[in-house]
């Protein structure tokens, strides 16, 4: 299985308390999630902690996918990490890191993913899954600004 690994940190001016918090509202998503990609939660649990499940649809290049998440570690407000249990990538292992710094907080994310089908999601990958996982992800960094300044 070939993996791959996207990595994002962004500061932002606001107490690590209130970053946290919004990061751990599963509804939040959907104010992160592009408009491109038709994100809706299906199942949302009453609150985040160890082995929490989200299940949300969403479109990618028009092909109905449904997803759920569990969420492996809680550790707030330092971190946590959730895994795909169900949804199109062979693995998509997601970890949150907080921090304090300078008077704001620091939001990092590091995603590792693999593609089914050996050869053909390697080549998948580099033509289209690449550039979709780093559009989501500059999209959430702009929302972030906008949101947090």
């Amino acid at each position: 299985m070939t993996t791959y690994e996207i990595h994002r940190k962004q500061w932002v001016p606001q107490p690590l308390e209130k970053i946290f918090e919004f990061f751990a509202k599963a509804e939040n998503l959907e104010e992160l999630t592009p408009p491109f990609l038709h994100f809706q939660i299906t199942l949302a649990p009453p609150r985040m902690e160890a082995g929490a499940r989200i299940e949300y649809k969403l479109r990618v290049h028009g092909l109905p996918i449904h997803w759920r998440t569990i969420i492996e570690e809680w550790d707030p407000p330092k971190q946590f990490v959730d895994h795909q249990a169900k949804g199109p990538h062979e693995l998509w292992h997601h970890t949150h890191r907080f921090w304090t710094e300078n008077g704001g907080t620091w939001i990092e994310d590091t995603v590792r993913y693999a593609l089914p089908f050996g050869p053909i999601g390697r080549i998948v990958n580099r033509v289209m899954v690449s550039r979709d996982v780093n559009a989501i992800f500059d999209y959430r960094e702009r929302r972030v600004r906008e949101l947090f300044g």
